[in-house]
């Protein structure tokens, strides 16, 4: 068993490819042994700036010799057939097999020296490599079959078992040669084979190593920050971009004047990261410092110290950008920002984002007045709303967009607005996404489920939705934002009620902008949902938002079936999103027990009964004969059992709705056992039918067991 070694040595790669550079050569490289029946084990990728590098231990030295069999005529076939068959597969008569009648050719393909697949696999490798970006580069960039990289590649390294693997590829050839350090290493380095390629790379000061060049910045960093009294403000997407920047990682720590931290500490981390790839600090209270950590890819001389004063000032400059858009954006009143959001398309057929604004201040005030959000001020609901997007228009949010909301937030404290304002514009966005925080303070629960509500209701006027993996709005997104508002703040909102006072409000801004319109120009840039529309775009999006519950609740183990019992309960679809979880919860715990199983399987037999007999039933018939005990046991059971689950259900106690009908379990299976159903006496048949109606019914008042499998 021999070892292969592959490196290939290019110009910078850029550090956001490089872990999807990685797993695209394992991949390719595996594809070409698979096809050509070499077994790979176990394959290490590095991969620095100037590199990647893949190493398989184990290989076998050759292929395995193959045998291959083609099919033939049948014994008797017409003499044409034969010959034609012969002249295929360049045997003679006598070298054919048969089996069952049929004639077969089978040859022995010998293996192949794993060096000559090696030599044909690589340039397949290199030429196949699916760069996000790549370029042509030399004189051969004029013809559209030359070789693309992601930057110029300059060398390869093939080695198998130690000797190099003969192969080309765009005019590189490859053999053992490779280069160290840009600047501390010079000529070049041989590289006898896998076991010395690594460390002959470091002594020439690189660490090839990607994972390693990750823990040391990280640990390097941490130190630098510890030795000042600081703590590193963790960061590990930048940790990996660092390392992807650099060959030999040197992190140090620099000073920046402290007159900066007056600008919001995430705007001065997020210049620091998205600019200039620094970490920030933090001191002993937890609060930003004035310093940073940068990640130098040589060890310099001095320690450092010129390397830190050149990126001391870099890092001045663009905080002095940042400086000018705090100071610049608070100038002006954040009612007045919004003012320009009439500028601001939201969506061509939906107008701009202030009619937007007006929409989502107008539900969030009702969302309060309504009382489903508590504890919150309908004008503070109101007022948050309409200066939510504001920020949009602002300098700061146009350098970094990933500040709107968030500088909002600032904004309005500094001018004074309350904190319940400041906060709800900060956080109205929340959750973005699965992992995200969901927002507790009322008046910001009330915005941001105004806010999703708005977007989930107007593209679905317009027949903007989601179809298969393709939801350019983030619609099901904002479904999921709908649906954790809702839950875990345990809002009572009816989706029903929403969706038509959303639409209410949808119409009447329509009405009002088309009234205030001066040209045609703006009476078509206001045109939004066209009135028809929005009432089946409400329909459409009542059972979206219910599918998503599903989908959501299926991720946290509800099985799809419960969830629609659940749901189904006597002919009316429960859309309290609160209530229908306890539902659910209160279902899944009940079928889970025995009693839940048994009365499962009796209230199937039940309704298997009454689907056979066409039999609708349901109310009191009088007895015109004395029952048997088993039949009277159920009579008076559902007597005591239905009204208690119903009074449960109304009081939304679902475990004892559960309960009730768990004591039904005994009298249904002692009906069944000892009772004839279908009896030859009419009067008999109609009433034990219309008592298995009336099961049937009371098991609908708590949930639809007709929905749940098994």
């Amino acid at each position: 068993m021999s070892d292969f070694l592959l490196e290939l040595r290019s110009e910078e790669i850029p550090a956001r490819m490089q872990a999807g550079a990685r797993a695209d050569l394992e991949k390719l490289f595996r594809k070409e042994m698979d096809a050509a029946g070499v077994a790979v084990g176990e394959v290490t990728v590095w991969s620095t700036p100037r590199r990647l590098a893949l190493i398989v231990r184990g290989l076998p030295a050759a292929t395995a010799a193959v045998s291959e069999e083609v099919k033939g005529p049948r014994v008797g076939a017409p003499p044409q057939a034969f010959e034609g068959f012969l002249r295929k597969t360049g045997l003679t008569e006598d070298q054919l097999v048969e089996r069952d009648g049929v004639l077969f050719a089978i040859t022995e393909k010998a293996g192949r020296a794993t060096a000559e697949v090696l030599a044909e696999a690589i340039p397949a490798i290199v030429r196949a490599f699916p760069w996000p970006k790549s370029q042509r580069w030399g004189a051969a960039s004029i013809s559209t079959e030359s070789l693309r990289w992601v930057r110029p590649l300059s060398a390869i390294v093939a080695l198998f078992d130690g000797q190099v693997v003969d192969c080309e590829v765009g005019g590189i050839k490859a053999g053992r040669l490779t280069k160290g350090h840009r600047f501390h290493s010079s000529g070049e380095i041989r590289v006898d084979g896998v076991d010395d390629y690594a460390a002959k790379l470091r002594a020439a000061h690189v660490i090839v190593d990607h994972v390693e060049r990750q823990d040391l910045i990280r640990a390097k960093a941490s130190e630098a920050a510890a030795a000042a009294g600081l703590k590193l403000v963790e960061d590990e997407g930048l940790v990996i971009e660092n390392a992807g920047l650099t060959e030999w990682p040197v992190p140090l720590l620099g000073r920046f004047d402290e007159a900066f931290l007056e600008v919001p500490p995430e705007v001065i981390q997020l210049t620091a990261r998205t600019n200039q790839k620094y970490f920030v600090c933090e001191d002993t209270a937890g609060k930003l410092a004035n310093a940073f950590v940068c990640t130098a890819n040589i060890a310099a001389a001095d320690g450092g110290a010129a390397i830190v004063a050149g990126n001391r000032k870099v890092l001045a400059a663009r905080l002095s950008d940042a400086r000018f858009f705090w100071e610049q954006d608070r100038k002006t009143a954040l009612s007045d920002h919004a003012k320009k959001l009439e500028r601001i398309t939201f969506h061509e057929k939906l107008g701009t984002v202030a009619d937007k604004v007006e929409r989502v201040a107008k539900l969030a005030r009702w969302l309060v007045e309504e009382g489903i959000v508590k504890g919150a001020s309908a004008e503070e609901a109101e007022l948050a709303a309409r200066l939510c997007k504001a920020d949009l228009v602002t300098e700061m949010v146009g350098e970094f967009p990933e500040l709107q909301g968030l500088m909002g937030g600032y904004y309005a404290r500094a001018e004074g607005l309350s904190d319940a304002v400041a906060d709800a514009i900060r956080d109205h966005y929340k959750p973005v996404g699965q992992g995200d925080e969901v927002a507790t303070a009322p008046v910001t629960v009330a915005v941001s489920l105004a806010d999703k509500i708005d977007t989930l209701m107007c593209f679905f006027a317009i027949n903007e939705k989601p179809t298969g993996s393709k939801d350019p709005f983030a619609l099901r997104r904002a479904a999921l934002g709908v649906i954790r508002l809702v839950l875990e703040n345990g809002l009572r909102l009816s989706i029903d009620d929403t969706l038509e006072t959303m639409t209410d409000i949808v119409r009447m801004n329509r009405d009002r902008q088309s009234e205030t319109a001066e040209t045609e120009k703006a009476r078509n840039a206001v045109e939004m949902a066209q009135l028809e529309n929005i009432a089946s775009g409400a329909a459409g999006l009542h059972w979206f938002v219910i599918d998503r519950f599903k989908v959501q609740q299926r991720e946290f183990g509800i099985k799809h079936d419960i969830i629609d019992a659940a749901f189904h309960v006597s002919d009316w679809k429960d859309d309290d999103l609160v209530r229908l979880l306890a539902r659910v919860h209160a279902l899944q715990a009940f079928v889970g027990t025995e009693d839940g199983a048994n009365l499962l399987a009796g209230y199937k037999r039940a309704a298997n009964i009454l689907k056979k007999e066409d039999f609708t039933g349901g109310e009191e018939i009088a007895l015109s004969y004395t029952p048997e005990p088993a039949e009277r046991a159920l009579v008076d059971a559902l007597a005591e059992a239905g009204p208690r689950a119903a009074a449960a259900v109304a009081d939304e106690d679902f475990a004892g709705a559960m309960a009730a009908l768990a004591s039904l379990r005994a009298p249904i299976d002692a009906f069944f056992e000892q009772v004839t159903v279908n009896d030859a006496d009419p009067a008999k048949r109609s009433f034990r039918l219309n008592l298995l109606a009336r099961l049937r019914d009371a098991v609908h008042g708590v949930a639809d067991f007709s929905k749940i499998e098994g």
